[in-house]
């Protein structure tokens, strides 16, 4: 259990990084209340971004990407508001993003993926 807490640390890591370099303004990482948590909040051209980030070593039980439910989605979505409220942002555009890591046992660079506005 602590060693997927730790991959799951460092996929978020690796997305915040790679969020950054594509412009992105990280605002908060890990926010949680009673319904759920996010893992990254970003700001992207004046768009409060939700994402949520799914990290594997391998492809070998599917794609990250698969992990993501509409249930999920929605708990995120609903999360994005919660989020915009508790900072008192008044934003009317709020987008929610997925972002994709693969953490290759054998060492080489990781896969990452991000999808923009999924719904």
């Amino acid at each position: 259990m602590a060693r997927n807490i730790e991959l799951g640390r460092r996929g978020e890591r690796i997305a915040a990084d790679f969020l950054t370099l594509a412009g992105h303004r990280v605002v908060d990482r890990n926010w949680r209340t009673r319904t759920g948590e996010l893992d990254i909040v970003t700001i992207d051209r004046g768009v409060v971004v939700a994402v949520e980030v799914k990290t594997r070593t391998s492809l070998d039980f599917g794609h990250p990407f698969e992990a993501i439910d509409r249930r999920k989605l929605h708990r995120v979505h609903r999360l994005a508001w919660e989020w915009c409220a508790a900072h008192a942002i008044r934003s009317t555009r709020v987008r929610v993003d997925a972002v994709s890591v693969v953490v290759w046992r054998d060492g080489a660079p990781p896969t990452i993926e991000h999808l923009k506005g999924v719904r």
